[in-house]
């Protein structure tokens, strides 16, 4: 049978082998930044990631990704969120300060004016009107106070809604309303956040088979409801305890938190029956256009020894159940069950 290989896929593995060759740490940041530049959708990125040379520096690549992919480095936009609320402090400092000014001078006012009743009768009168006009002096000016005050935070609650709005939004795919790939990114870090002691889950990347049932042409007229029709199905019926993103077309990442193999695929099962039993339909005319597959290639963590490793090995699943037809599992394995001059081991559906 030929070999099909879905273009995305052998982006993945292409970026999996340059990072090792070019001594690159496995850092999901990096994986981003690498995939990304292979993937050319962005030319500038791609200039500037070949002019770093042979040989790139790390500093080098964070200086490249806070151009191109400034959500990697979240804590520059902080600090500017920090400094900014810091701002916001300091002027509210200031008009305390100020507050404590005219607090002192409206006191020694008064002080003065009881001096003078005290010891001169005959200036009553005009003590008591200096009295009179500090005293509404000081409404005046406490009124003010207040709307500076409920000026400064206003600003401070807009500052800290956008960040909110960013804190919320910066791991969400809209179309699907998924986690994306930085949000799988991060979580494959979490899993070697001990390296000694990695995370026990199980990791899956799919792809909806569309080519086995449109032509190029049908797929991209379809992308968008296609993206969306299928996501939302992910979406509804994936454990609220784990986790499923969007990376890119039809091409979704699952990470399951546990150790049972056997429960990964079970899992993957339901959500293929699920394809199975909702019907696609043609968004413009309503017909139905059949059911749609999936296919999968799972790895286990404890059978990689990185979040590169990991990823690169359900890569290279998904391609041999892409390249076998299609409608498939495949479960990367490296234990004593491996036939010999085998990664991996087929599940047909």
């Amino acid at each position: 049978m030929a070999t099909r290989k879905s273009s995305t896929t052998d982006v993945a593995l292409r970026v999996a082998t340059a990072m090792k060759q070019m001594g690159i740490d496995g850092l999901p940041r990096n994986y981003e930044l690498v995939y990304e530049a292979y993937a050319g959708s962005n030319p500038d990125l791609v200039r500037d990631f070949i002019a770093l040379g042979k040989y790139k520096t790390q500093a080098a690549l964070d200086e490249l990704g806070r151009k191109y992919l400034p959500h990697q480095h979240e804590a520059s936009v902080l600090q500017r969120s920090v400094g900014a609320i810091s701002n916001e402090m300091s002027n509210f400092m200031d008009l305390l300060s100020q507050e404590r000014s005219s607090l002192n001078d409206y006191g020694r006012l008064i002080g003065e004016a009881s001096q003078v009743i005290g010891s001169v009768g005959g200036v009553l009168g005009s003590s008591l009107e200096a009295l009179q006009r500090a005293t509404e002096l000081r409404v005046t000016h406490t009124a003010e106070m207040a709307e500076k005050v409920a000026a400064q935070s206003a600003t401070m609650d807009g500052i800290q809604k956008e960040m909110a709005e960013f804190e919320a939004m910066k791991f969400v795919d809209p179309p699907t309303r998924l986690g994306n790939r930085r949000a799988f990114n991060k979580a494959l870090a979490r899993v070697y956040a001990n390296p000694n002691l990695p995370m026990l889950c199980g990791v899956v990347v799919a792809e909806v088979d569309a080519e086995r049932r449109f032509s190029p042409a049908q797929i991209e007229a379809l992308s968008d409801h296609l993206v969306t029709f299928y996501g939302g199905l992910i979406r509804q019926a994936f454990p609220a305890n784990d986790l499923a993103v969007r990376f890119d077309g039809l091409r979704f990442g699952f990470l399951f938190n546990t150790s049972d193999e056997g429960e990964v695929e079970r899992l993957i099962d339901l959500l293929r029956a699920g394809f199975q039993t909702m019907a696609l339909r043609d968004p413009r005319t309503n017909r139905n256009l059949g059911h749609l597959t999936l296919s999968a290639g799972v790895c286990m963590s404890d059978r990689a020894d990185s979040a590169l490793d990991l990823s690169s090995a359900c890569e290279r699943a998904l391609l041999e159940a892409k390249a076998s037809g299609g409608d498939q599992i495949v479960v990367y394995g490296r234990g004593d069950e491996v036939p010999a001059g085998k990664e991996w081991m087929l599940y047909r559906a």
